[in-house]
């Protein structure tokens, strides 16, 4: 079983990546939203009174990477190249992928899943007064390159 990185003698702390090289580093994750069909009716109805929910996840999104650190405990402060947030309406609901891409010492999966997750939540928050059966679910990795650890791609799932 691999060792727990963020444990020491029983207690957490952040890694110590100091004498860690920096590496180009990409991490993409995604989310799934099911909508219920009063909220799709919505969303395809151009929205609601906040604006366009899509355009507005999207940028909570790229604001929600910039702020990992700040959000998960153990995370270091990461320098981000560049946030990509693409959020899309399709039969399966609302799609949100992310890519998070930098040089440093360590990766970006953490900034990718909270990008997702921020601009999932945003969709909710938006499309919540259509109803409250709204689900975020699937929220997961889905490759990253780069770092001592390697490449990593997930297994394709149906909607892929």
């Amino acid at each position: 079983m691999p060792e727990l990185t963020h444990f020491k003698d029983g207690s957490p702390h952040m890694v110590d990546v100091s004498n860690k090289p920096s590496t180009t580093r990409t991490a993409t994750a995604e989310a799934i939203i099911t909508l219920p069909p009063e909220a799709r009716a919505a969303l395809e109805a151009g929205g609601v009174g906040k604006g366009d929910p899509l355009m507005v996840a999207q940028l909570a999104g790229i604001i929600g990477a910039k702020q990992t650190s700040a959000l998960i405990p153990l995370c270091h402060p990461v320098p981000l190249s560049s946030v990509d947030v693409l959020v899309r309406l399709e039969e399966a609901g609302v799609i949100v992928t992310a890519t998070a891409r930098t040089s440093a010492q360590t990766g970006v999966e953490m900034e990718a899943l909270t990008a997702v997750s921020i601009a999932s939540l945003t969709v909710y928050d938006m499309l919540k007064a259509a109803s409250k059966g709204i689900e975020i679910t699937r929220v997961r990795l889905l490759e990253k390159t780069g770092g001592k650890s390697g490449d990593y791609r997930a297994q394709p799932l149906p909607h892929d």
